[in-house]
């Protein structure tokens, strides 16, 4: 019989807190619990170059101003794999001064915490919370609680935007192992800059196409003619289909695609004429899931602008492969961080914003599906490998797709765009 102590880790960005309890526990977990690759690239480390606007300098949603990100990881004995992401989407006091933002509904199979009332007044009023699908309302009670503690709070109600992707194959959610502590590690430790990616947060125990996935991140920045605002897109994938990479069927090509034991049966027919279905079973992983896709600008949108803005992050996901499975929750949270965008939460005269004419949106639609598409081409490049005793997800093998993406020469587009 192996023996080994229980070791709880909550680990933040740049912070790892162990405790270490004297129980002894069998050690069943397959090794290793939480694969670790620093090396593990990024799209355009590779070559895969996404669309034609450049980045932002962090390629990430946090080179729209004000957006800060944290992480807190939690790997708990044989089968706790998840964790918090949190975007804090702008500075100040969001109760009395919100956001403009909409929430986009491509598919509704999901736990979408707020969603009601960002619809209803068209703004944001507390930071995001991202986690696992049964962790929804502890963590929004953690979030809450959080939000109280800040400077200028009052007594009332708050709305929490709280969203969710279901990581069970490696973690046990039923146990609801988020609450206010891993909540407020990740929202303390949320800062501008460099947002990890992969295997971390609430993209700990996820996937995406059947491999491992988790959190992807990336920007665009408009040129000064077409307005020079910034789209920021954080992506928490858990979803399905079949994996294209600038157009290049990876899916198909590794084997690994929506609906493929079907199809396989489909054309193996037995001596009668009946179908072979020794396993008749759909392998969901390939075709069900979800996807949480924060987009961030600091272009002046209203609410209306915003959602026009949130459902172009679902042609960016559609470039990928997916098709929004009926068993998956697609949701996009689209906010402005712009000061002028900003109204105050009271006011007993009329208040003035600047917004956006339809015809200058064109622009900013384009950069949240070219950035939309990277992230997650980022969610699943970063990813390691995670296992527990509920299954194990495996990370993509980066020679592999290097390989298609070379075959069907689909990398290093922005050599051929002049500077």
């Amino acid at each position: 019989m192996n023996l080994a102590l229980k070791i709880v880790s909550v680990i933040t960005a740049g912070l790892v807190i162990s405790m270490v309890s004297p129980q002894l526990v069998l050690a069943k977990s397959p090794q290793p619990v939480l694969a670790k690759d620093e090396n593990k690239p990024r799209a355009r480390d590779i070559g895969l170059i996404v669309g034609t606007f450049p980045t932002g300098y962090y390629n990430a949603i946090t080179d729209v101003e004000g957006v800060l990100v944290g992480h807190s990881t939690k790997i708990e004995g044989e089968d706790i794999r998840t964790g918090v992401t949190a975007i804090i989407p702008a500075p100040g006091n969001l109760y009395t001064h919100p956001i403009p933002a909409w929430i986009h509904v491509g598919n509704g199979y999901g736990k979408m915490v707020g969603e009601t009332q960002v619809r209803e007044f068209g703004e944001i009023e507390t930071p995001i919370i991202l986690t696992c699908t049964l962790c929804v309302w502890s963590a929004a009670k953690g979030l809450n609680k959080w939000m109280y503690e800040q400077p200028g709070m009052g007594e009332h109600t708050l709305n929490p935007i709280v969203g969710e992707t279901n990581d069970s194959r490696v973690n046990n959610m039923w146990i609801d192992p988020i609450g206010y502590p891993e909540v407020a590690a990740a929202l303390n430790s949320a800062k501008t800059g460099t947002v990890e990616e992969g295997s971390v947060g609430a993209g700990t125990g996820t996937q995406a196409f059947g491999w491992k996935g988790g959190i992807g991140t990336s920007s665009r920045v408009i040129p000064k003619s077409l307005g020079g605002y910034t789209v920021g897109v954080l992506v928490q994938t858990n979803f399905g289909g079949t994996l294209s990479m600038n157009g290049a069927p990876v899916g198909r090509e590794l084997e690994n695609y929506s609906s493929q034991k079907e199809l396989k049966a489909a054309i193996e027919v037995n001596s009668a004429g009946d179908l072979i279905t020794d396993d008749p079973s759909r392998d969901s992983d390939k075709e069900d899931g979800s996807i949480m896709m924060i987009v961030a600008t600091d272009a002046p949108l209203d609410a209306r602008t915003l959602d026009r803005l949130a459902m172009r992050a679902m042609m960016g996901l559609a470039r990928t492969g997916s098709f929004a499975s009926n068993g998956s929750g697609d949701y996009v949270i689209a906010f402005s961080t712009d000061p002028d965008a900003r109204r105050p939460r009271f006011s007993a005269v009329p208040v003035g914003t600047q917004v956006l004419v339809n015809d200058a949106m064109s622009p900013l639609f384009a950069a949240a599906a070219e950035a939309t598409e990277e992230a997650i081409y980022n969610a699943i490049l970063k990813a390691t490998s995670v296992s527990s005793s509920r299954g194990e997800l495996t990370a993509i093998s980066i020679p592999e797709v290097k390989k298609i993406l070379k075959k069907y020469r689909v990398l290093n587009w922005d050599k051929s765009i002049a500077p």
